[in-house]
């Protein structure tokens, strides 16, 4: 009789090795087989230390291997017995397709599990000292994809024109649209915006100013760095909490992120 491996979907949040759940250490080191993506850090994929790694990564529509192709490498895999790691950035199911590998691992009868992981819609802005909620200025955040601007107009399309705060992932590339079809919804130009690039990684970078200045492709393109980007638009950006430094250490920046929350 066969002996079927197991899958982890596992979170490998943000970036910063520090933010990374105990359960997460534990099954990279129990790995036998990893496939993980593009935004994921190399000093995470160490702690994988006897596994195999299989780079697995989508990137501005360079995919290294269809989706379809991945489930059936993941279920081979722990068919012939082996302990797999699914890891991606952040979390699994957010907008991570996590949900498509559970079903399709529960549907070739493969046993699994998910190990959740920080999301950098959360953690992004708050590695800038943004809070996505406050009271008496946000009360309710929207997390959308800006990859694809029909799924991102119907969500804006539902909203009161700030009446909450916007957190965009993967739409730094469609920056300056997202903030002009926000201003075509009723949005003031002078709405506080940030763009926090490489989060909680030692390159942070944050640029600061309004969706007007977003707006205009010239900001967009001198202005904003490249790498992954989190777009995060609403009154909070202007708070103006002290901001968490480049420089920190993985243990100070994760026990600045755990406090923030007290």
């Amino acid at each position: 009789m066969a002996v079927k491996g197991h899958v982890s979907l596992v979170g490998a949040g943000p970036g910063d090795p520090g933010l990374l759940t105990r359960t997460a250490v534990a099954r990279l080191r129990a790995a036998d087989f990893v496939l993980y993506d593009a935004l994921v850090d190399e000093r995470v994929l160490k702690l994988a230390r006897r596994a195999q790694r299989f780079y697995v990564g989508k990137r501005a529509g360079r995919h290294a291997m269809t989706q379809t192709a991945i489930q059936a490498l993941m279920i081979r895999a722990a068919r012939r017995g082996r302990r797999v790691v699914r890891l991606k950035g952040g979390d699994p199911f957010v907008f991570g397709r996590g949900g498509e590998e559970a079903l399709a691992l529960q549907h070739a009868g493969i046993s699994y599990d998910v190990v959740p992981g920080i999301s950098s819609a959360i953690a992004a802005p708050a590695s800038a000292g943004i809070p996505v909620t406050h009271r008496g200025v946000a009360s309710a955040f929207l997390v959308v994809s800006g990859h694809e601007e029909e799924a991102f107009a119907s969500a804006i399309g539902q909203l009161q024109p700030n009446g909450v705060t916007v957190v965009v992932l993967m739409g730094l590339g469609r920056s300056a649209a997202i903030a002009c079809r926000l201003i075509d919804r009723g949005w003031s130009r002078g709405t506080p915006t940030a763009v926090i690039v490489d989060a909680s990684r030692a390159g942070q970078s944050v640029w600061r100013g309004t969706l007007d200045q977003l707006a205009t492709d010239a900001v967009a393109a001198d202005a904003l760095p490249r790498g992954a980007g989190t777009i995060v638009i609403g009154d909070v950006v202007a708070i103006g909490l002290q901001e968490a430094g480049s420089q920190d250490s993985e243990v100070d920046m994760s026990t600045r992120m755990l406090n923030s929350k007290f």
